[in-house]
């Protein structure tokens, strides 16, 4: 059976899985990302879990062909170099992690954006598969995005494209990751929503978003209004990112989004509904819909990806 590894790589966690060509998840696991320890110890942990899976596959009988890599940061896709990253990565930028891993296995490595390689696992498997162009947007420790067009990925000049979360959306506001201040992702993303219920509630249910959102689920007014002003700020972005790109569907993921259902996104829909001009809305409102493969959807995105080179 042909397969290739898949590996997710993002700021909090490591997902990877050995992926069948038909996107059955034959064996997976979970690491903590650590990038506090250095690009060279991160490195380490991917090529640990390439071998691994190595000899998994071997075990199982398994055709293991290729490695596919999905890595928070802008990635030269032509070259496999991850050619910038935030703080989040720290010192990740200029890693050649294709040309390394690739190496150190002797198998062909194909790198993108894990964003990029989630909108792939969804467009193919998930809840993309409706539509040829849609927007793809991840709300996780940042907040990462893409547009597919023609059931690809557009990547822009280099590959960079959809970095939406480092777009703009309060002047002189929050202090971002990436430097600047006032994007997107400082109010979006999971950090942004520790920060803002910290901000509103000091002794709160702050440290786990899971935990904000049962108190919510529950009617505790504090936290209702902390979701509720978080809603605000996440349907801020997509609402300029339809004006942008006049999707039919935007697909929602990351860790945010998981398990929240129509609790989270009935209330973005309703700001959504009101932000958003009304051309945009016919001949029917953009169909906004929860990612469907949940953890799994970069791990699959990057097998496939990997598995099409």
């Amino acid at each position: 059976m042909r397969c290739a590894l898949g590996i997710d790589l993002g700021g909090t966690n490591i997902k990877w899985g050995i992926v069948a060509e038909n996107g059955e998840v034959l064996l997976e696991g979970l690491t903590p990302t650590e990038s506090e320890r250095g690009p060279d110890e991160l490195l380490n942990k991917l090529s640990a879990i390439a071998e691994r899976a190595m000899h998994a596959s071997s075990d199982l009988n398994l055709q293991l062909e290729s490695v596919g890599i999905g890595s928070a940061g802008q990635v030269q896709r032509a070259s496999g170099i991850v050619m910038g990253a935030t703080a989040t990565l720290p010192g990740w930028a200029g890693m050649p992690l294709g040309e390394r891993i690739g190496r150190e296995t002797g198998l062909s490595v194909v790198v993108d954006n894990d964003v990029n390689m989630i909108a792939v696992g969804e467009a193919w498997l998930g809840a993309g598969r409706e539509w040829e162009d849609f927007l793809c947007v991840a709300l996780g420790t940042g907040v990462g995005g893409c547009w597919i067009s023609e059931r690809r990925v557009y990547g822009g000049r280099e590959g960079y494209a959809g970095e939406f979360g480092h777009m703009v959306i309060s002047m002189g506001g929050r202090e971002c990751s990436c430097g600047n201040r006032g994007c997107w992702e400082s109010y979006a993303s999971v950090t942004g929503l520790k920060k803002l219920a910290y901000e509103q509630w000091e002794d709160g249910p702050w440290e786990e978003p899971e935990t904000l959102f049962r108190y919510a689920r529950e009617g505790n007014p504090r936290a209702l209004a902390i979701v509720n002003q978080y809603c605000e700020y996440v349907a801020a972005g997509l609402t300029g990112l339809i004006h942008i790109y006049n999707p039919p569907a935007i697909v929602l993921g990351g860790a945010i989004v998981a398990g929240q259902d129509a609790f989270l996104l009935e209330r973005i829909q309703t700001l959504l509904s009101r932000g958003v001009m009304p051309v945009y809305q016919r001949p029917e409102p953009v169909a906004l819909v929860a990612a469907q493969l949940g953890r799994q959807a970069g791990v699959i995105g990057a097998a496939l990806a990997a598995l099409k080179r």
